[in-house]
């Protein structure tokens, strides 16, 4: 057994938090209690041969364990970037015990086959993965998948993540399916035709380059799209990576639309869902232009105002989910001009320090507003026994403490494309558990 003692315990979705300890046992929560009361349960409860693992969370918050609900392992198909071993390792010390991976892999997850192959391998690492599969075959946005095979086989849910859906029949199609299954359908929002290159907002930062840029109507035109057919079919959608106050403000407006609607007649409520990144909360595009390639994204690093709305969606509840787009690429990747490198940063190392930093010291949100985007609310859209702390409840736990610092030198992960690199943070993970078993500990 294994008990956590002298931590500050914070559960977000019980609303449970204070100094309590935490005592596990057979891959469960078996108590939580006071260190009293703990004590007392200890000596009546358990023979005095049994054995009992401590850990001292002093001046640490214990958590639930991280829950990601955008991450690319790249595996299989580009195992040189990351794969799904070594993308578990960095979630473990990031803090994560549960992600759900995207479907954009070589071959792409729209067949019961690699769906199988992912969802085995992930089995044997030390976290809990789980994955998407694609809405289009080959991410094509033409043919739609078995939605219903892939479900029974294990998809958490669907999407072309990478790819944004032009075809609006093909999207309310996905939604009306998806609807059907009560399962998540999530959508990365930038029509093509509006950008000259992406990862570089089209403003200030493409200025700088003297080159075109992705400007926020490719975003905005899609965003709004698909939140109408999200209404009208009462599908559970997630709009992910958002970057633009504009699109804040729509899924504002729809999330108030959702609220006013009754069940009635049969007729499905749509569920919306939003997420920020943590480098969309921490940085604009003044990045790209200190750091190059290295803080090049889809979508890319906007305007302050669009970083002050991010911040505002998350306070008032508009945004409701964290999740970082973990997107490895090697480094000769990276080193190739501005214009030809490829989008994406690392994120699950990185992410629970950033949000620490600039949600939760900068006053934005209390901690335990901002732990339920990193655990709770992502594990309830998918549906997921995870992202809380109960007795008799899965033993998935972050120990971190919110006031100590750190450098990022070296990412657990087989790439290292991040602009946080050499950075000090404040937030420090000390341990992660999953299932029980300590997978990370600093």
């Amino acid at each position: 057994m294994l008990l956590i003692e002298h931590g500050y315990l914070v559960d977000p979705k019980t609303g449970k938090e204070g100094r309590l300890d935490v005592l596990i046992g057979d891959g469960k929560i078996l108590k939580i209690a006071g260190p009293d009361s703990m004590q007392a349960y200890l000596e009546a409860q358990l023979s005095k041969e049994a054995s009992v693992q401590r850990i001292d969370a002093s001046g640490c918050v214990v958590a639930p364990g991280l829950v990601d609900v955008h991450v690319h392992f790249r595996d299989p198909g580009f195992t040189y970037k990351e794969d799904i071993e070594s993308g578990a390792v960095a979630a473990a010390a990031g803090g994560f015990t549960t992600v759900v991976l995207m479907a954009n892999t070589k071959p792409t997850v729209d067949n019961a086959e690699t769906l199988q192959y992912v969802r085995k391998k992930g089995a044997g690492t030390a976290i809990r993965v789980e994955t998407c599969a694609a809405v289009t075959e080959g991410l094509q946005g033409e043919k739609l998948v078995e939605f219903e095979e892939l479900r029974k086989k294990g998809a958490a849910g669907f999407t072309d993540d990478g790819i944004p859906l032009m075809d609006e029949a093909v999207v309310r199609e996905a939604m009306e399916r998806t609807a059907r299954l009560q399962v998540p359908v999530s959508f990365h929002e930038e029509d093509k035709s509006y950008i000259t290159n992406n990862g570089i907002n089209e403003g200030k930062a493409s200025a700088h380059y003297g080159i075109g840029g992705s400007p926020r109507d490719a975003e905005i035109s899609l965003v709004k799209r698909d939140l109408k057919l999200a209404l009208e079919t009462g599908a559970i959608i997630n709009i992910q990576h958002i970057s633009s106050k504009e699109a804040v403000e729509l899924v504002r407006q729809a999330k108030m639309t959702a609220a006013a609607q009754t069940e009635n007649a049969g007729k499905r409520v749509a569920q919306i869902h939003a997420e920020a990144t943590p480098h969309h909360i921490a940085l604009t595009e003044d990045a790209i232009i200190e750091k190059g390639t290295m803080a090049k994204m889809n979508p890319p690093l906007r305007t302050e105002e669009d970083r002050q709305a991010i911040l505002e969606g998350l306070k008032d509840g508009t945004i409701d989910l964290i999740a970082t787009d973990h997107a490895p690429h090697s480094e000769e990747e990276k080193a190739k001009p501005l214009t030809e490198a490829p989008s994406g940063i690392l994120g699950l190392e990185t992410a629970l320090a950033l949000c620490n930093e600039h949600l939760v010291q900068n006053d934005v949100l209390a901690m335990p507003q901002m732990l339920a985007k990193l655990t709770c609310n992502p594990a309830d859209m998918y549906g997921l026994d995870a992202g809380y702390l109960a007795e008799n409840g899965p033993a998935d736990l972050v120990i971190f403490n919110p006031k100590e610092a750190w450098t990022f030198e070296k990412a657990h992960s087989k790439s290292q494309n991040s602009p946080f690199l050499g950075q000090t943070l404040t937030g420090k993970v000390h341990a992660t558990i999953c299932a029980g078993k300590v997978i990370y500990h600093a």
